[in-house]
């Protein structure tokens, strides 16, 4: 019996896993940008779970603010390189191989938890949003970063051309979106309404530019 695959699609491992890494690796400003929005909504000095890190990129960011950071992803490939480069950087990332809906964490042990660009590839959505739940702590808060169903063509255009790729890299990366990730992608009223049966009561979804995101927070115990 073998276990559940946690992903879909293609698995990122090997080759595609290093193509994805130099391809993220050209443009770091997103993530700079999102983990300035976490840096204003997080006090410092907290525990930060990232769930599906890839290369690490947001997870080193965030180790450089002065966050506690322990970053899960289900790729071996992604384990291993996501530790080299926040070696390389100089920072302490607590790496660690798992599934986002069964995660190996104990219970209230983060005070945020972040989600870039993965969630739509997860095979059990609902269960990865009850699992941010159970890890985070009374009155933590969970982001979920991801593409929007209904982003249009020439959003994508000025998203990729951002990227500053080469013309293939331009071609695969466009292709990918419109093929591949358009079709696996949520709309605001797919994310609203699971949150709605996920464990957290309160939630609110925000547009921002091909993407959305997600905020949910853990109520307070009485």
């Amino acid at each position: 019996m073998g276990m559940t695959k946690g992903y879909r699609g293609i698995g990122m491992e090997g080759l595609i896993a290093t193509w994805y890494t130099k391809n993220t690796g050209r443009n770091l400003s997103r993530f700079t940008k999102i983990a300035q929005r976490i840096t204003e909504r997080v006090r410092p000095g907290a525990a930060i779970l990232e769930v599906a890190p890839g290369p690490g990129y947001l997870a080193i960011e965030l180790a450089r603010r002065g966050y506690t950071v322990t970053a899960l992803d289900i790729s071996m490939s992604f384990v291993k390189i996501a530790r080299e480069n926040a070696a390389a950087a100089g920072v302490t990332v607590d790496v660690r191989h798992g599934n986002a809906s069964a995660m190996p964490l104990t219970d209230d042990a983060f005070d945020a938890v972040v989600c870039v660009a993965a969630f739509k590839n997860f095979t059990d959505p609902l269960g990865a949003i009850n699992e941010m739940h159970r890890v985070l702590r009374p009155g933590g808060e969970a982001a979920i970063f991801d593409l929007r169903k209904d982003a249009s063509r020439q959003a994508i255009d000025a998203e990729v051309r951002g990227m500053h790729l080469s013309a293939w890299n331009s071609f695969v990366t466009r292709w990918t979106f419109e093929l591949l990730l358009l079709k696996r992608a949520y709309s605001r009223d797919d994310l609203e309404r699971m949150a709605g049966q996920s464990r957290f009561s309160q939630r609110e979804v925000a547009l921002d530019g091909i993407g959305l995101e997600l905020r949910l927070r853990k109520g307070q115990r009485s």
